[in-house]
């Protein structure tokens, strides 16, 4: 990881994974998502980047949406671009 991004953790259940990945995409700063399930073992990384919207993104979510009903818990790892 570089000097200008940063990571953040999330704790969600497989009911709040979804919505808490599109909130994510949404906010425009993200350069990755890594879901991992309870016992840190890495589902699916996914590979941001800016202007990524629409049909692009549909099969992304709808994989998030496949691993929400797999899991109870998990983490969202996000390495976002750091403001300048």
């Amino acid at each position: 990881m570089s000097g200008d991004s940063r990571r953040e953790e999330f704790k969600v259940n497989g009911e709040e994974l979804l919505g808490k990945v599109k909130e994510i995409i949404r906010e425009g700063n993200a350069r990755r998502l890594i879901i991992k399930d309870k016992d840190g073992k890495t589902m699916i990384e996914i590979p941001l980047t800016a202007g990524v919207v629409g049909i692009v993104i549909a099969p992304v979510l709808a994989a998030v949406g496949a691993i929400a009903a797999l899991v109870t818990e998990c983490s969202i790892i996000v390495e976002r671009n750091e403001e300048k």
